[in-house]
């Protein structure tokens, strides 16, 4: 075996227990080898953003942490990586200091905790009381089981009444990711707070993100999920779930506007945008996480933190829910079910709304958040190159 080159050894050294204490203590560990070596470099944009490093405190750890798509492809093609005594696995060490920058910025910062708690159990119990609870208002109106209402949802729920429910649910759940994110954005980039990022800057972070660009592994071929072969099935996947949910959010602010400035109230018809683009939503909201969860159950298990896994699983069990309770509500809303029905969906929806700020959902908001940050330094001078020798 060829001699290591001295950077990689001295790097490689720090596997000690005591350099290995935190989750971004192993990070800096990892990106010190990694940066000593370079093979990765033209992968994803952590690798490039790395380089422009020599030392790596918490902010420089958390925002790699929230540029790595977790494709899998550097661990794949790492000569270190288990079980080598450097045991690089930087998608894994990147994954948990993900969820801990989850819980450092949230907002409030005691529901924090709530990241560690979010799994299956809890979105089912959640939607399960809340469905329950709409269940019995209905059956103390005496509506529970009625004749066909002609899918007129608001003869058991006034349009009034559904919006003072998921109005404040809902914009908590904006605010505390915004206040979250807003913490995580000044901690990352302090010599950015003070000039506007650049419209190029803005419409690259932009386009990766709507594209899902780094999850084709860098090299268009897409991700490794249960061994080194590559698949872009999970790129597909994410972008059906993504546009589901668009797609859905898009129907309801369609029928708000026909209802508040148009004055046409629902039901509307089968052929209507709204139902058109909920329908579309949903089959995406099908698909898309069935999809995922599919891929987590048989990824390689150096991907990824395996702890977290109850919480994909969870907010992937409320969009499959949601998705599958609409289509349903969609299909029988001309019968005597159509209450019960409503019901079981608010109950879901309300759920995934609550638990939005404290779940999955969030990596959505950080990694875009992570996107935008390395546009912007990718346009400016290294700080190495700014440095006297």
């Amino acid at each position: 075996m060829q001699p290591l080159d001295p950077l990689l050894r001295e790097a490689g050294a720090a596997t000690s227990a005591a350099a290995r204490g935190t989750a971004a203590a192993e990070v800096a560990r990892q990106l010190q080898i990694c940066n000593a070596c370079r093979y990765c470099e033209g992968f994803c944009a952590v690798f490039p953003a790395m380089t422009r490093r020599l030392e790596f405190g918490k902010a420089d750890v958390d925002y790699l942490a929230n540029l790595c798509h977790n494709c899998g492809a550097c661990l794949h093609a790492c000569q270190y990586a288990p079980p080598h005594e450097f045991a690089v696995n930087v998608p894994q060490a990147m994954a948990r200091v993900r969820v801990q920058t989850y819980s450092d910025y949230a907002w409030p910062r005691a529901l924090g905790r709530l990241y560690r708690h979010n799994g299956v159990a809890i979105a089912l119990a959640l939607s399960s009381g809340l469905a329950l609870f709409l269940v019995l208002v209905i059956a103390l109106t005496g509506n529970l089981w009625h004749e066909p209402m002609a899918g007129n949802f608001y003869r058991v729920f006034p349009h009034n009444l559904m919006v003072s429910m998921f109005a404040p649910i809902l914009l908590f759940a904006l605010l505390a990711l915004a206040l979250g994110v807003r913490r995580f954005w000044r901690d990352i980039s302090p010599a950015d707070r003070a000039q506007d990022a650049p419209r190029a800057a803005v419409a690259e972070a932009t386009q990766a993100a709507l594209s899902l660009k780094y999850l084709d592994g860098g090299h268009g071929e897409g991700c490794n999920e249960a061994d080194d072969r590559f698949t872009l099935w999970r790129r597909r996947f994410h972008h059906l779930t993504f546009y589901g949910f668009l797609l859905c959010f898009a129907s309801t602010s369609v029928a708000t506007l026909y209802h508040y400035l148009l004055g046409w109230s629902a039901p509307y018809a089968l052929v209507s945008l709204p139902v058109l683009l909920g329908t579309a939503g949903g089959i995406g909201l099908l698909i898309g996480p069935s999809g995922l969860l599919w891929l987590n159950l048989r990824r390689h298990p150096l991907h990824g933190d395996a702890a977290q896994r109850p919480m994909d699983l969870g907010f992937i069990a409320l969009l499959l829910l949601a998705s599958a309770s609409g289509i349903a509500l969609l299909a029988w809303r001309d019968s005597g079910a159509m209450a019960l029905l409503l019901a079981l969906h608010l109950g879901i929806v309300m759920a995934l709304f609550l638990t939005l700020p404290y779940g999955k959902f969030a990596h959505g908001v950080y990694r875009t958040a992570a996107l935008l940050k390395w546009a912007i330094e990718k346009r400016q001078p290294s700080r190495l190159q700014l440095e006297p020798e």
